[in-house]
């Protein structure tokens, strides 16, 4: 009985979660739907009555209770808390559209979800109750390790994305602003040609100046969300630049020549390290089976020959 209430909890919080993500890409689809030409006479032809009836078992019952849910979460989590954990999903960029209480949830879920199919393969394999209940804490570390783990791969994966992307960004942006555009103009013209992890922060950084920010202000937000060195020297050379009232050209001409060297260390660097690691292989797989191959024969012939004897 309780392996099946446990069941229903589970299934219920899943089904929860999909449904609401399926309720929010739906209101997302009749958002742009109504901007795109759904006059508000139409949208007024719908009485409370029929609104009401046309409403799914989700936005009458589940959805109230998530945003429920979703206030008391946003209550009791502190603000500091919310906010780097925002921070990390930025710098990961955000994947699958995951808010902090959408990622807080789905670690609640995997909480449950994965130590219970561990107990469950305890009990198929007949295991003691030592041994299950070690099974179900390894589970568990698992569920708290994965969202974790996940997190850094997409962030890691990002930073390199971006580290690829920063000199033809640097030079595109140099011969803009050598054509005659400004250094905002320039940046615009930019992330509108081209697409990637530098176009999207620098998009987000010239929405954060239409909004009253200040450029150093917007700036320092891609330093924050893009933690690599490139991306740090680049912004404070620009920062740098237009307090010192340096020629902007120039600097970004700079940066892009030290970028380039900065990656081309950085390949003779692994180059070099490629031999100690090709030095691990080797020893575990290839010279065993190269002992094999040469020393097998003469190893046969002398057991042979003393078992003769």
């Amino acid at each position: 009985m309780l392996v099946v209430l446990y069941m229903m909890t589970i299934v219920f919080i899943i089904g929860g979660f999909i449904l609401y993500r399926k309720e929010k890409v739906q209101k997302i689809t009749s958002r742009k739907s109504y901007i795109n030409g759904v006059s508000g006479t139409a949208a007024l032809d719908i009485t409370e009555e029929d609104d009401e009836k046309d409403r799914s078992l989700f936005q009458r019952i589940i959805e109230p209770k998530l945003k429920e849910f979703k206030r008391r979460f946003r209550r009791q989590m502190p603000n500091k808390k919310q906010e780097k954990l925002e921070l990390k999903l930025m710098r990961a960029g955000n994947p699958m559209g995951l808010t902090p209480f959408e990622y807080r949830l789905v670690q609640m879920i995997l909480y449950l979800l994965i130590p219970f199919l561990f107990s469950v393969l305890a009990l198929i394999g007949n295991l003691s109750f030592g041994r299950g209940l070690f099974v179900a804490v390894l589970g568990l570390g698992l569920a708290a390790y994965l969202p974790v783990v996940y997190l850094r791969m997409k962030t890691a994966t990002r930073y390199t994305e971006a580290v690829k992307e920063l000199p033809d960004f640097i030079d595109l942006l140099a011969v803009s602003m050598e054509a005659g555009l400004g250094f905002d103009s320039a940046l615009g013209k930019v992330v509108s040609k081209q697409e990637g992890v530098l176009s999207k922060e620098f998009r987000r950084c010239l929405e954060e100046l239409k909004l009253g920010k200040t450029r150093r202000q917007a700036l320092s937000g891609v330093r924050e969300r893009l933690e690599v060195d490139d991306v740090k020297l680049l912004v404070g050379s620009i920062i740098q630049a237009e307090q010192l009232g340096v020629g902007m050209v120039q600097t970004l001409r700079v940066q892009s020549d030290e970028v380039r060297e900065r990656r081309k260390q950085r390949a003779e660097e692994q180059a070099m390290k490629a031999p100690i690691k090709m030095l691990f292989p080797l020893v575990l797989f290839i010279f065993p089976c190269i002992f094999i191959v040469l020393l097998g024969p003469a190893v046969i012939e002398i057991i042979g020959m003393f078992s003769s004897r």
